[in-house]
Protein backbone atom coordinates (compact mmCIF):
# COMPACT_ATOMS: atom_id res chain seq x y z
CA UNK A 1 0.00 0.00 0.00
CA UNK A 2 1.51 3.36 -1.24
CA UNK A 3 1.81 6.21 0.88
CA UNK A 4 -1.11 8.78 0.59
CA UNK A 5 -0.21 11.48 2.69
CA UNK A 6 -3.76 10.90 4.62
CA UNK A 7 -4.77 10.12 8.40
CA UNK A 8 -7.03 9.11 10.29
CA UNK A 9 -9.60 11.88 10.60
CA UNK A 10 -13.23 12.20 12.28
CA UNK A 11 -15.65 13.43 9.93
CA UNK A 12 -19.63 14.39 10.79
CA UNK A 13 -22.39 14.57 8.71
CA UNK A 14 -23.50 17.65 7.45
CA UNK A 15 -25.71 17.37 4.56
CA UNK A 16 -27.39 13.58 3.20
CA UNK A 17 -29.38 12.58 -0.28
CA UNK A 18 -31.11 9.59 -0.16
CA UNK A 19 -31.85 8.32 -3.33
CA UNK A 20 -31.94 9.83 -6.54
CA UNK A 21 -33.22 13.52 -5.25
CA UNK A 22 -32.34 16.70 -5.27
CA UNK A 23 -31.31 19.88 -3.36
CA UNK A 24 -30.33 22.72 -5.30
CA UNK A 25 -31.47 25.90 -4.31
CA UNK A 26 -34.14 24.61 -1.17
CA UNK A 27 -31.86 24.61 1.46
CA UNK A 28 -30.65 27.64 2.62
CA UNK A 29 -28.25 26.16 5.37
CA UNK A 30 -26.03 25.04 3.53
CA UNK A 31 -26.98 26.38 -0.36
CA UNK A 32 -23.36 27.09 -2.14
CA UNK A 33 -21.59 25.66 1.10
CA UNK A 34 -18.38 23.10 0.28
CA UNK A 35 -20.73 19.94 1.64
CA UNK A 36 -23.81 20.99 -0.15
CA UNK A 37 -24.91 17.67 -2.10
CA UNK A 38 -27.33 18.67 -5.00
CA UNK A 39 -28.15 15.23 -6.45
CA UNK A 40 -27.14 11.74 -6.06
CA UNK A 41 -27.47 8.97 -8.70
CA UNK A 42 -26.80 5.38 -8.08
CA UNK A 43 -26.78 2.65 -11.76
CA UNK A 44 -25.33 0.06 -13.76
CA UNK A 45 -22.65 0.73 -15.87
CA UNK A 46 -21.87 0.25 -19.56
CA UNK A 47 -20.05 -2.67 -18.21
CA UNK A 48 -22.79 -4.31 -16.85
CA UNK A 49 -20.80 -5.85 -14.53
CA UNK A 50 -20.46 -2.44 -13.04
CA UNK A 51 -22.14 0.04 -10.58
CA UNK A 52 -21.35 3.54 -10.81
CA UNK A 53 -21.93 5.85 -8.23
CA UNK A 54 -22.52 9.79 -8.94
CA UNK A 55 -22.45 12.33 -6.18
CA UNK A 56 -22.67 16.28 -7.40
CA UNK A 57 -21.75 19.19 -5.04
CA UNK A 58 -21.75 23.12 -4.91
CA UNK A 59 -24.67 23.18 -7.26
CA UNK A 60 -25.67 26.78 -9.83
CA UNK A 61 -22.05 27.34 -10.27
CA UNK A 62 -22.05 29.95 -13.48
CA UNK A 63 -19.22 29.51 -15.74
CA UNK A 64 -16.85 31.99 -14.53
CA UNK A 65 -17.54 30.81 -10.61
CA UNK A 66 -16.24 27.30 -11.86
CA UNK A 67 -13.39 28.50 -12.97
CA UNK A 68 -12.29 28.56 -9.48
CA UNK A 69 -14.53 25.99 -7.38
CA UNK A 70 -12.46 23.50 -5.57
CA UNK A 71 -13.28 20.75 -3.50
CA UNK A 72 -12.74 21.11 0.11
CA UNK A 73 -10.01 19.46 2.00
CA UNK A 74 -12.03 19.29 5.02
CA UNK A 75 -15.40 17.15 3.38
CA UNK A 76 -15.85 13.95 2.62
CA UNK A 77 -18.21 12.61 0.45
CA UNK A 78 -19.37 9.07 1.71
CA UNK A 79 -21.28 6.98 -0.04
CA UNK A 80 -23.38 4.68 2.08
CA UNK A 81 -24.56 0.70 1.07
CA UNK A 82 -26.88 -1.13 2.47
CA UNK A 83 -26.70 -5.00 1.47
CA UNK A 84 -29.58 -6.80 3.72
CA UNK A 85 -32.58 -4.53 4.07
CA UNK A 86 -31.91 -3.23 7.73
CA UNK A 87 -31.35 0.41 6.26
CA UNK A 88 -27.45 0.60 7.74
CA UNK A 89 -24.59 1.01 5.99
CA UNK A 90 -22.83 -2.40 5.48
CA UNK A 91 -20.44 -1.09 2.83
CA UNK A 92 -18.89 2.41 2.15
CA UNK A 93 -16.72 4.07 -0.47
CA UNK A 94 -15.33 7.29 1.03
CA UNK A 95 -13.97 9.89 -1.20
CA UNK A 96 -11.73 13.31 0.18
CA UNK A 97 -9.62 15.62 -1.73
CA UNK A 98 -5.81 16.36 -1.44
CA UNK A 99 -3.57 18.35 -3.29
CA UNK A 100 -5.18 18.47 -6.42
CA UNK A 101 -6.69 14.73 -6.20
CA UNK A 102 -9.42 13.00 -5.20
CA UNK A 103 -8.64 10.06 -3.18
CA UNK A 104 -11.43 7.10 -2.78
CA UNK A 105 -11.47 4.56 -0.13
CA UNK A 106 -13.75 1.44 -0.23
CA UNK A 107 -15.95 0.06 -0.73
CA UNK A 108 -15.27 -1.75 2.93
CA UNK A 109 -16.97 -2.49 6.23
CA UNK A 110 -16.84 0.77 8.14
CA UNK A 111 -15.88 0.31 11.99
CA UNK A 112 -18.86 2.80 13.16
CA UNK A 113 -22.09 3.55 11.56
CA UNK A 114 -24.74 6.56 11.27
CA UNK A 115 -23.43 10.53 11.94
CA UNK A 116 -19.74 9.81 12.68
CA UNK A 117 -17.12 7.99 9.89
CA UNK A 118 -13.43 7.60 10.03
CA UNK A 119 -11.15 6.71 7.17
CA UNK A 120 -9.29 3.29 6.82
CA UNK A 121 -6.38 4.47 5.58
CA UNK A 122 -5.07 0.52 5.10
CA UNK A 123 -8.05 -0.39 2.93
CA UNK A 124 -8.53 -0.59 -0.74
CA UNK A 125 -7.53 2.75 -2.37
CA UNK A 126 -8.02 4.62 -5.68
CA UNK A 127 -6.96 8.47 -6.34
CA UNK A 128 -7.51 10.44 -9.60
CA UNK A 129 -6.07 13.65 -10.66
CA UNK A 130 -9.02 16.50 -10.20
CA UNK A 131 -10.17 17.29 -13.79
CA UNK A 132 -9.97 21.41 -14.47
CA UNK A 133 -12.43 23.13 -15.86
CA UNK A 134 -12.48 23.27 -19.48
CA UNK A 135 -10.11 20.24 -19.39
CA UNK A 136 -10.45 17.34 -21.02
CA UNK A 137 -12.15 14.24 -18.60
CA UNK A 138 -9.42 12.46 -16.44
CA UNK A 139 -10.45 9.20 -15.76
CA UNK A 140 -9.09 7.00 -12.58
CA UNK A 141 -8.68 3.34 -12.91
CA UNK A 142 -6.60 1.33 -10.04
CA UNK A 143 -7.95 -1.45 -8.42
CA UNK A 144 -10.73 -2.51 -10.80
CA UNK A 145 -12.61 0.88 -9.81
CA UNK A 146 -13.07 3.70 -12.12
CA UNK A 147 -13.25 7.28 -10.75
CA UNK A 148 -13.38 10.82 -11.55
CA UNK A 149 -13.75 14.70 -9.85
CA UNK A 150 -14.25 17.53 -11.35
CA UNK A 151 -16.98 20.37 -12.59
CA UNK A 152 -19.39 18.49 -15.65
CA UNK A 153 -23.01 20.34 -16.39
CA UNK A 154 -25.30 19.91 -13.94
CA UNK A 155 -27.37 16.79 -15.37
CA UNK A 156 -30.92 17.99 -13.39
CA UNK A 157 -33.55 19.39 -15.39
CA UNK A 158 -35.99 21.09 -13.67
CA UNK A 159 -38.87 24.11 -14.61
CA UNK A 160 -38.18 26.42 -11.16
CA UNK A 161 -41.19 29.12 -12.60
CA UNK A 162 -43.59 26.72 -13.56
CA UNK A 163 -43.32 24.62 -10.81
CA UNK A 164 -43.60 27.45 -8.09
CA UNK A 165 -46.86 28.57 -10.15
CA UNK A 166 -48.34 25.10 -9.71
CA UNK A 167 -47.98 25.23 -6.15
CA UNK A 168 -49.53 28.63 -6.35
CA UNK A 169 -52.37 26.89 -8.00
CA UNK A 170 -51.82 29.43 -10.82
CA UNK A 171 -51.02 26.45 -13.14
CA UNK A 172 -52.14 22.91 -13.89
CA UNK A 173 -49.03 21.03 -15.27
CA UNK A 174 -45.64 21.27 -16.74
CA UNK A 175 -45.25 22.93 -20.17
CA UNK A 176 -43.69 20.62 -22.52
CA UNK A 177 -41.06 21.24 -23.17
CA UNK A 178 -40.35 22.96 -20.03
CA UNK A 179 -37.79 25.89 -18.87
CA UNK A 180 -34.80 24.32 -17.64
CA UNK A 181 -33.77 26.46 -14.66
CA UNK A 182 -30.07 24.97 -13.80
CA UNK A 183 -29.22 25.74 -17.67
CA UNK A 184 -25.62 26.55 -18.45
CA UNK A 185 -24.83 26.52 -14.06
CA UNK A 186 -22.61 23.56 -13.37
CA UNK A 187 -21.56 20.98 -10.17
CA UNK A 188 -18.61 19.46 -8.82
CA UNK A 189 -19.11 15.81 -9.24
CA UNK A 190 -17.85 13.15 -7.60
CA UNK A 191 -17.94 9.51 -9.94
CA UNK A 192 -17.13 6.08 -8.96
CA UNK A 193 -17.53 2.86 -10.79
CA UNK A 194 -17.12 -0.39 -9.23
CA UNK A 195 -17.30 -4.01 -9.77
CA UNK A 196 -20.58 -5.29 -8.35
CA UNK A 197 -19.03 -8.54 -6.93
CA UNK A 198 -17.24 -5.56 -4.70
CA UNK A 199 -20.23 -4.69 -3.23
CA UNK A 200 -22.35 -8.25 -3.13
CA UNK A 201 -22.77 -9.89 -6.73
CA UNK A 202 -26.06 -8.91 -8.27
CA UNK A 203 -28.27 -8.83 -5.18
CA UNK A 204 -30.33 -5.96 -4.11
CA UNK A 205 -28.77 -3.16 -2.41
CA UNK A 206 -30.51 0.43 -0.54
CA UNK A 207 -27.85 3.27 -1.32
CA UNK A 208 -27.44 7.09 -0.20
CA UNK A 209 -24.92 9.56 0.13
CA UNK A 210 -23.77 12.06 2.93
CA UNK A 211 -21.26 14.87 3.51
CA UNK A 212 -19.07 15.03 6.14
CA UNK A 213 -16.90 17.51 7.69
CA UNK A 214 -13.74 16.93 9.58
CA UNK A 215 -13.86 17.68 13.15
Amino acid sequence: MRNTKLTKFLFVISAITVLIAADHIDAPAVSGGTSDITDFYAFQGEDTNNIVFVANIKGLLSPSETMNATFDENTMIEFNIDTNGDSIEDLVIQATPRDGEMYFFGPYAPSSTGLNSTIDTSVTLSKVAITKYGQEPIIGMENNMKCFAGPRDDPFFMDFARYGEIIAGNASGFNNPGSDTFAGTNVLSIVVEVPKSMIGGTGTINTWVESKVRS
